[in-house]
Parts: structure tokens; sequence; C-alpha cells
């Protein structure tokens, strides 16, 4: 078995900053007047307010361009987004296949949730958006030589040819139109200053840059999960992993479908940057 590709534990580090105070005392000669009163103690300034993050891909102007959007209903409320995204997510891609390959319970959270978590080490298990690939993990070798087997590239065939079907503009005018359920769900999860849209390119930029491995992969089994020999590749994010698992061909074509992807979502960028 191997931990594919979505996996447990979701890390939260605290930082905690303390201040101290000094005083000091001075002595003066004694007088015959009596000397004079304390000064009242200074008002302690209060504390700055948070400076809110820089947008860098803000959402508004991504749709710039393209002809205008015919007259739809107004969102739901988050809570009751379920059967308006599967409908959308059915139009796009078709009724079938959204059961086929996608958790459809819970869909904007499980959405958010994997983006957030696709670039750390490890992510979640709970809110996965996509079902696990079919099959089993294949490996070539035995004992203390083994390798990531190319039989195991095929489980991910699908969801590349799906991934290469989905036209991009209809996606990215989908995501456009339910931004405002993603943002919100993005700040319950525990981000209330971030802008999702900044971590969606982050997750992109992190899985373009997963290495492109020709050759042998060599694995290991220190228990019952396989992982990779290499230190530096285990080391990889779980998106970058997962890149690695479908293989050389896979992965490459799944990278040009995400640069289209963010080149549609960085539009609103390129425009300020223009305007500049």
């Amino acid at each position: 078995k191997v931990r594919d590709p979505f996996l447990p534990v979701v890390v939260i580090i605290g930082l905690a900053v303390a201040a101290a105070a000094y005083y000091y005392w001075t002595t003066r000669e004694r007088v015959e007047t009596p000397p004079p009163k304390p000064a009242a103690p200074a008002e302690t300034a209060p504390p700055a307010a948070e400076p809110e993050p820089e947008v860098r891909y803000p959402i508004d102007s991504i749709s710039a361009g393209q002809e205008p959007e015919k007259e739809t209903a107004p969102l739901p409320p988050l809570r009751e987004s379920d059967e308006t995204l599967r409908t959308a997510a059915s139009e796009l891609i078709g009724p079938e296949t959204l059961v086929r390959f996608f958790n459809i319970r819970d869909i904007a959270r499980r959405f958010v949730a994997t983006v957030e978590e696709l670039p750390r080490r490890k992510v979640g298990s709970r809110y996965n958006l996509l079902k696990p690939v079919p099959g089993k993990f294949a490996v070539s070798g035995k004992n203390d030589d083994i390798s990531l087997s190319a039989v195991n590239y095929s489980r991910y065939t699908s969801l590349v040819v799906l991934a290469e079907a989905v036209p991009t503009d209809k996606l990215i005018r989908l995501y456009v139109r339910f931004y405002p359920l993603f943002q919100e769900d993005y700040r319950n999860l525990g981000y209330p200053k971030r802008y999702f849209n900044d971590r969606v390119v982050e997750a992109i930029d992190d899985l373009l840059a997963a290495p492109d491995i020709e050759g042998p992969i060599k694995l290991k089994q220190p228990k019952v999960m396989y992982e990779f020999a290499d230190p530096a590749l285990e080391s990889l994010s779980a998106g970058q992993k997962m890149m690695i698992r479908m293989g050389p061909e896979n992965a490459r074509r799944v990278k040009a479908k995400l640069r289209e992807i963010r080149s549609g979502l960085t539009a609103a960028k390129k425009v300020n940057d223009k305007k500049q």
C-alpha cells in the first residue's frame, strides 16, 4: 500500500511573542519641600492592528474580456450550496462522471480543504474531493530492490483524460461565479484574513514544480506503506508526490492543463500590472 494521494495529519503551528518592560529608579537629594507626586503612568498605546495581507491575484477582473455571463440566480447560503454546485459540475462534466470521480457532499469544503492541503507534506482524509483512484498500487522487484512500476501510471489515465476534456474557460467562469462560497469557507476553515485564490495559485505552482523523473523510481517499505527511497522525493509535498506517482507522461499532460488554468486565474494580476 501507499499513501495515495490525500493523507492524514494537518499541522497547526502557533507562535507566541512576549514583551518585557524595564523601569528605573533615580535618587534625589532630600529637600524641605514635600516631594512631588509621582506622575500618572502613561497610557498604554493600543496594539497596532494587524495589516491585511496583500491580495496577489484578485478574482474581480479575472473574467475581464470574456463574454458577459447570462443572468444567474443568487448564490445559495454556503450550508445549502451542495445541490447548486452539483448541478453546475454535472453540466460541466456530466452527472455520471461527477459521481464516478468525486465525493459530492460538502463540495465547497472538500474543494477548499483539498486546495489548502495539497502543498503540505501530509494532508487529511476527512474532506477528500477526489475518490481514490481504482486499482492496486503496483511495484516492481522484491525484497530491498523495489521500484514504482509503470503499470501504476495507467490508474491515473482516466483522470488525466477528464482534466484535458474540461474546457478551461468554462471551468474558470464557474470558479469565479462560486468564488464567494469558496472564500467564505476558507475563512471558516481557519484563515479569516487570507485570500483563497492566492492559495489556489500557490497550490498550482507547487504541482508545477514537481520534478520530472524518467526511469525507475526506487521505493522502500519500512512498515506497511511504501515510501520513496530517495529522501529528497519523500520530503516533497503530497501534491508533488501524486504527480510523480502518476508517471512522467501523465504529469506532463496535467501540468499543461494546470498552466492554462493558472493563466486564467491570474488574469486580474496581469491586467493590474499593465496599468502600472
